[in-house]
């Protein structure tokens, strides 16, 4: 049986007395797709943000590729192979493509490596390689999710916690983005995918769980929650 990319058993994250994520479980499977789904405010970043060290919590555990993350900080998260590209993408806007990149990269001690996989990130979104010393501020808002996405990348993960990567995109950029992350998977990455797109989520999502006010409300296959009525009025509206 092969060791989950990413387990989270009985997450509890509060701010102040509000308890925000309540007894969340999920899973990622090795070179899988979960697509993390629910309505504004349940919980969904709050949950990606812990699992990957940035997020203090008051109970529950995190175990990524079988081992035991539970309270490490970003860095050592990390260096266990995962990398995030948040909401809103986060650019440095003041920095060119390349800049970007280049302190994205610093993560990785061999310099040599760092400069490759700069290069085949170039390759890989070739929008970002024509526009290498435009500054990051000035692309679009797709272009600066390729970028974000990009500069995750530069980390060599094999667990990516992807945030939200439609949010305020045309349909052409966003139809791009879910190649990406079907393209990922195809590679052997693992993603953890917090989307609002419920619908486009779960046509690449191997797995999902959805969260309604910081718990999970339901958790299967795409076809087991799209088939949900309930789940479809309530909780899954594109």
């Amino acid at each position: 049986m092969s060791v989950a990319a990413l387990e989270v058993r009985g997450l509890e994250v509060r701010y102040g007395p509000v308890r925000a994520v309540r007894g969340v479980d999920l899973d990622v499977a090795p070179g899988g797709v979960t697509a993390l789904l629910g309505a504004n405010g349940a919980g969904k970043t709050t949950t990606l943000m812990a699992a990957a060290g940035a997020r203090r919590f008051a109970a529950g555990s995190v175990t990524i590729f079988g081992r035991d993350m539970t309270g490490a900080d970003p860095e050592a998260v990390v260096r266990a192979g995962v990398a995030i590209s948040p909401e809103g993408r986060r650019v440095f806007a003041s920095l060119s493509v390349e800049e970007n990149l280049t302190v994205a990269g610093a993560v990785v001690p061999d310099r040599a490596l760092a400069r490759g996989r700069r290069a085949e990130m170039m390759e890989r979104f070739p929008i970002l390689g024509e526009r290498r010393r435009q500054l990051a501020g000035l692309l679009s808002g797709g272009e600066q999710q390729m970028l974000a996405v990009a500069r995750a990348l530069m980390s060599g993960p094999r667990l990516l916690l992807l945030d939200e990567p439609s949010l305020g995109l045309a349909p052409r950029m966003v139809d791009r983005i879910f190649e990406i992350v079907e393209a990922l998977r195809a590679e052997g990455i693992a993603v953890l995918l917090v989307e609002q797109n419920a619908a486009l989520a779960l046509e690449v999502a191997d797995r999902a769980v959805v969260l309604a006010n910081g718990a999970v409300a339901a958790a299967g296959t795409p076809a087991e929650i799209a088939d949900d009525a309930l789940l479809r009025s309530a909780y899954l509206a594109a």
